[in-house]
């Protein structure tokens, strides 16, 4: 069961309102890599989880600490959207500059929420449940966890350059931490992951590949940019990271199977069909006259 504290984790309080920046801080709550996302993607893969102990406990709290990151944002955003201007008229009789902050508003703040937070992006766009992926393999989501976790403090890391508010931009300082702790902290669980001995790469490890196929193409790096620079990388040469082959470099890559030719489709379906014979369509038609 989950319980509520009234506490913050950190004080999300600006120095004055900002209905502009408020409008930029969505992104980080209700954007595709915003706390809502993560939030809910640790928290899905932790109640999927099948493995009681340690990494069922990691996922879900850390899903849970993301939770209490939501409300800290949301009261950031409600904090920064008092006393802005309703109409042009009134934002420039407050402040010469007022048409800028009234032109920088998203009026769904006012209009929808009220004066408050909603769960959508920097643009109003929706906070959708297709951001997450829970897929039940851990190494999987590990992975995909990492960059979750990068892309957000990326997203926090340029907000810091927007603002001027002192109590915004200590908050983002402390979310900026705490998406350090997480980055490294999802890199630590994928390698206990495989000291454990229950993944390892390619994910998923368990699936029998073909060893013909795997030897072919498995390891072999296909060059379609004219130039050999991409030669230059780890990727093209030497041992793989899952330590299992050795990466080839092959400049010039060949096509293995001829020209698809498709045949009609239904004529029922009406799609543009090259060389159906009319009496196919007539008797289309027949049926249906």
């Amino acid at each position: 069961m989950f319980s509520h504290v009234k506490d913050l984790q950190f004080e999300a309080k600006p120095d004055g309102p900002d209905a502009a920046f408020a409008r930029r801080l969505q992104e980080v709550l209700g954007g595709k890599w915003g706390e809502m996302t993560v939030a809910n993607q640790y928290l899905f893969q932790g109640w999927n989880c099948r493995l009681p102990g340690k990494y069922k406990d990691l996922l879900l709290d850390v899903g849970t600490e993301e939770m209490g990151h939501v409300e800290m944002i949301v009261t950031m955003i409600t904090r920064l959207l008092d006393n802005a201007p309703l109409s042009l008229t009134e934002g420039i009789a407050e402040d010469p500059g007022g048409a800028a902050t009234y032109a920088g508003e998203n009026p769904a703040h006012f209009i929808h929420g009220g004066g408050g937070a909603l769960p959508s992006d920097s643009n109003g766009v929706p906070w959708n449940g297709a951001f997450i992926t829970a897929s039940g393999n851990l190494l999987a989501d590990f992975q995909l966890n990492v960059t979750a976790e990068a892309q957000g403090r990326l997203q926090v890391a340029r907000l810091f350059h927007m603002t001027d508010d002192p109590g915004v931009k200590q908050m983002l300082r402390f979310l900026l931490a705490r998406d350090t702790m997480h980055q490294n902290m999802w890199l630590a669980a994928i390698e206990q992951l495989k000291e454990d001995g229950l993944e390892e790469m390619p994910v998923p490890e368990a699936f029998p590949d073909s060893g013909e196929l795997t030897e072919e193409y498995g390891y072999t790096y296909l060059g379609f940019s004219s130039g050999t620079d991409a030669a230059q990388g780890r990727w093209a040469s030497g041992p793989s990271p899952d330590g299992k082959g050795e990466f080839r470099y092959d400049d010039n890559p060949r096509a293995n199977a001829p020209e698809p030719v498709l045949p009609p489709g239904d004529p029922r379906l009406y799609g543009t069909n090259p060389g159906v014979a009319g009496s196919v369509v007539n008797t289309v038609k027949g049926k249906l006259t």
